[in-house]
């Protein structure tokens, strides 16, 4: 009957389901005295928040990862990170394909919900593609890094968190291990250090820009020209967001924040302070020390995040592209949206409408709940909401002071933010019907 019931979930349903049981095991695994350094049981609500954090690719924590878990506590972590990261259906059919499993027209459904993609055709080619890339690029940032921490932390010690820290910025999870020299410091000893800070960046942007923009670049190499519509405008907008960011915040914290660095300190904060927001949660400075226009920059920047089918989260850079692009058709009184030499499709200018305002009703929404029940400043409690549903993991550090009650909707926003919030409300309408009956039109007036 059970078995029967899950054979009937859509695809949305189902991704929602197994991301649900993977952070409910997570937190079972992350509760044993075994996965704490000092061998108690972690509280349920703690286990649960850092799980779903883990699997949601987040990076909000109650507790400091180096100090509080144990080596396999941190193996539980990382091994969330990357299935949560990549997708539990990419984990299983990766899994299927080893076996040398046919992968049948439904699972092929399954991977184009998780992937985010038009089209079921090219799917299981697209899956190679992701994993043995995934390898790659992981393997490559675990090579460099360890090889920069080496000198510090010898050699065993520097292949772990080499191999930790690329996994954690890949997925643009924001999980770190260097609470071993000084808790909840996340990269700050690496602020002047261009290696470790453009290996992070680069490993960010690469996991953030979407499998399906990775499909296309290794089909039409640097011919820009030949990319689809899509791959464009994520290249486009990732160049702007990461240059115009970084020179923003060069200008806004130079004398601030970035007071007394050196000019290659200055430099790589800038640059990684545009990059990690989107969305993997590392910082090089003190996130709370951030002037009003920084915060403000810096929510932004989460609130529009990375690529679509990507382990970055937020609206997404194309969702915000579309809309622009619409509006700038209707100053203009344009016919259609057109970039690019093309015309966007009018249900894909609705539906990134609809994805804007789904966001910021939760947005919103939480921030008032949290506000009512706890004295946090507006900036404060709003950066941390959105820092959730955006899966960035960055906070100014009220994250610890939370209640109960607004943890609870810390975990729902991290887990509806993974799933992306449009996506979870329209999984709950997937196999109900409605009536094919036009309604009369009738005119209002806007604006």
């Amino acid at each position: 009957m059970l078995l029967k019931k899950i054979k009937n979930l859509s695809g949305m349903q189902l991704i929602a389901l197994g991301f649900l049981l993977l952070i409910l095991c997570g937190a079972l695994l992350l509760m044993l005295p075994i996965s704490s350094r000092d061998g108690t049981v972690t509280p349920f609500t703690t286990a649960l928040f850092t799980a779903t954090s883990a699997t949601c690719v987040t990076g909000l924590i109650l507790v400091d990862t180096y100090t509080h878990w144990s080596v396999f506590g941190q193996i539980i972590l990382l091994c969330l990170i990357q299935i949560g990261g990549l997708g539990f259906i990419t984990m299983g059919t990766a899994v299927s394909m080893m076996l040398r499993r046919k992968i049948g027209l439904k699972q092929r459904g399954w991977i184009r919900e998780s992937f985010n993609v038009l089209d079921i055709g090219g799917v299981v080619r697209l899956i190679r593609l992701v994993l043995k890339g995934t390898l790659l690029f992981e393997g490559i940032g675990a090579i460099i890094l360890a090889i920069r921490f080496f000198p510090r932390m010898g050699l065993l010690q520097s292949i772990y968190y080499g191999i930790f820290h690329s996994v954690s910025a890949f997925c643009n999870a924001g999980f770190d291990l260097m609470g071993r020299y000084e808790p909840y410091s996340s990269l700050t000893a690496y602020y002047d250090d261009p290696v470790v800070c453009f290996t992070v960046c680069g490993l960010i942007l690469i996991g953030g820009i979407g499998f399906i923009v990775w499909s296309d670049i290794a089909k039409h190499k640097w011919h820009f020209r030949k990319y689809a519509l899509q791959t464009k405008m994520v290249l486009s907008a990732t160049a702007l967001l990461v240059f115009g960011g970084a020179l923003l915040f060069y200008l806004i914290e130079g004398n601030r924040l970035y007071d007394g660095m050196s000019p290659v300190g200055k430099v790589c904060s800038s640059i990684f302070s545009a990059v990690s927001p989107r969305t993997a949660g590392f910082n090089t400075t003190d996130v709370g020390g951030l002037s009003e226009g920084g915060k403000l920059l810096t929510i932004i920047l989460m609130f529009i995040g990375g690529g679509s089918g990507s382990t970055a989260g937020g609206v997404k850079m194309a969702t915000i592209f579309v809309l622009l692009v619409h509006l700038r058709s209707t100053l203009t009184r344009s016919m259609g949206a057109n970039i690019f030499g093309r015309r966007i499709d009018d249900s894909t200018v609705t539906k990134a409408s609809a994805l804007l305002c789904t966001y910021l009703f939760f947005t919103l929404t939480a921030t008032f709940a949290i506000c009512s029940m706890q004295d946090f400043a507006i900036g404060d409690a709003m950066f941390e909401v959105v820092s959730a549903i955006c899966t960035v993991g960055m906070s100014v550090g009220i994250t610890g002071d939370l209640n109960l009650a607004s943890q609870l909707i810390i975990i729902f926003l991290m887990y509806i933010g993974r799933l992306g919030s449009l996506s979870f409300a329209l999984s709950f309408t997937d196999h109900k019907k409605t009536a094919h009956v036009m309604q009369p039109v009738e005119r209002i007036n806007i604006g």
